[in-house]
């Protein structure tokens, strides 16, 4: 029953995201798939058992595509809603925030690293969204770190790539994990 579900809802955001992100790419609006989801992708290529679910859709726009992006998925029968100081779109006839699409947003700058295609899907690079993680730095942040990085996903290169305080903090993640698991 508990696979049952889990399988259930992943194939709900998989269709809310391909659905959306479709929509998107019709009307020429730049997007890409971040936070848990972008992680979820980004491990199940490396790892399917090592992908955790996520219970919404995170997706980096344009703050001044909002328009064009409200009318793109009202087709889909999702509504803009700006709740608790989040920007959402939810579905007009069962509004529960946690299904819905959250939105992030973004300069334009962000969208000229190279995306990730999955499946027609835009998701952010994995150097943009380890970055993302180590500034947002919440538990479940640590915890997507540690999926990334537990499956290869966090390069030397990306690594190198980091600033000084971020790669101080990936270590901290990597030293609690460490010692969480006794594998030091």
């Amino acid at each position: 029953m508990l696979f049952q579900a889990y399988d259930k809802h992943l194939e709900q955001l998989s269709a809310v995201a391909e659905r959306v992100c479709r929509v998107l790419r019709e009307a020429g609006i730049e997007y890409r798939i971040v936070g848990g989801l972008a992680v979820l992708f980004h491990v199940e290529s490396r790892d399917p058992l090592a992908a955790r679910l996520t219970k919404d859709v995170d997706l980096a726009v344009d703050r001044a595509d909002l328009p064009r992006i409200t009318e793109a998925v009202r087709s889909l029968g999702l509504e803009y809603r700006h709740v608790a100081g989040l920007d959402m779109f939810v579905c007009a006839n069962a509004p529960k925030t946690q299904s819905g699409v959250h939105l992030l947003f973004v300069q334009e700058r962000f969208f000229s690293e190279p995306a990730v295609n999955y499946a027609g899907i835009l998701l952010v690079s994995a150097p943009q969204l380890v970055r993302m993680k180590l500034i947002s730095f919440r538990q479940r942040d640590k915890t997507h770190i540690i999926d990334m990085d537990s499956v290869g996903l966090i390069t030397p290169e990306i690594e190198a790539g980091l600033s000084k305080p971020l790669r101080d903090r990936l270590q901290r993640v990597r030293a609690e994990e460490a010692q969480s698991t006794g594998a030091e």
